[in-house]
């Protein structure tokens, strides 16, 4: 019912710009209490005010659900972890059942999503604690659902060694909450809304470490991570940096969208990152750098025009 309602919007929308000559767009995100839905937001309302291309940002299951939205044309936008919109595109783990999907192109890179390992049990101290305890690996077939498998297998464990719960964000933190579970992997830029809540309600909140031997041996085995350290105070009651793994957000477009509208929101976003980060804190990680580096699915032309203005090439498609 959400997709059909979010696809009417986008008709009407559609329908009423018509007559000016405006494009619309709607661009799928995340959870609510994620942080794809609230930079999204944000992102969106700059595309529509700079580009004059009407974006309607909508709450939705993730990177695998934005990904199919596209597919389906329900969405034309759809913000992603780098890691899978590489499975789309091969048609590997989490598409490997439904096939490979390849009507999407990047736009760039965002911000990091890091890996948080997240507690409420002071007996947790590192992800090799996790053996026998309830923990929350995501979704069936999520992003976080194959992040939290390779954190597993980094430190010698499996599905079989842990109670596993199949929770979305919103249900991980409502589970920790209630002291039904004992840690969730939470894949987000931090500071994660849900994990601030959670915070602020229940002191024994904590991030648990992904680092040394753990995170050596994930990396190696698969080249989407990359070290990350949350900065201290990120959640309250976090007084030192934390380090941990990530990936990257990545914003997605329709292969069949125009290029001049996808160069217009390209500059929308990266001619405005001073005035993104004073209403986003993850407005911070925006570069040329970060957007164009480290993702395997070709951009869009649109996208690569303006990184070539900016003397960066890109592979397009």
């Amino acid at each position: 019912m959400k997709r059909i309602f979010s696809l009417l919007l986008v008709v009407a929308m559609i329908f009423t710009l018509a007559a000016c000559g405006g494009s619309a767009m709607t661009m799928g995100t995340g959870s609510p209490t994620g942080t794809y839905y609230a930079y999204g937001g944000i992102v969106g309302q700059y595309i529509t005010n700079e580009a004059g291309i009407t974006v309607n940002a909508v709450s939705t299951g993730g990177s695998k659900d934005n990904i199919q939205g596209i597919d389906s044309g329900d969405y034309q936008l759809g913000t992603v972890q780098s890691d899978v919109m590489h499975y789309a595109w091969n048609g590997t783990r989490s598409f490997e059942e439904d096939g490979k999907i390849d009507t999407f192109r990047t736009v760039a890179g965002l911000y990091a999503e890091a890996v948080q390992l997240v507690t409420v049990n002071p007996d947790i101290k590192s992800v090799s604690d996790l053996e026998g305890k309830k923990v929350s690996i995501g979704a069936p077939g999520s992003g976080v659902y194959f992040n939290a498998v390779d954190v597993l297998a980094a430190a010698g464990l499996t599905e079989k060694d842990i109670k596993p719960q199949y929770q979305n964000f919103d249900e991980s933190a409502d589970a920790l909450k209630d002291g039904k579970i004992d840690a969730a992997f939470i894949v987000a830029g931090a500071p994660t809304p849900a994990i601030t809540e959670l915070s602020m309600t229940n002191a024994n909140t904590r991030i648990v470490p992904i680092d040394g031997d753990i995170a050596e041996k994930l990396m190696k085995d698969n080249t989407f991570y990359s070290v990350y350290k949350i900065p201290a105070e990120t959640y309250k009651n976090q007084s030192e940096e934390i380090a941990t793994v990530t990936v990257k957000a990545t914003l997605i477009v329709s292969a069949d969208a125009s290029e001049d509208d996808v160069y217009k929101l390209t500059a929308a976003i990266f001619d405005n990152i001073d005035d993104i980060t004073k209403e986003h804190a993850k407005g911070a990680e925006l570069s040329l750098e970060n957007a164009t580096e480290g993702l395997t699915v070709p951009f869009h032309a649109g996208a690569a025009k303006y990184f070539k203005e900016k003397d960066i090439d890109v592979e397009s498609k």
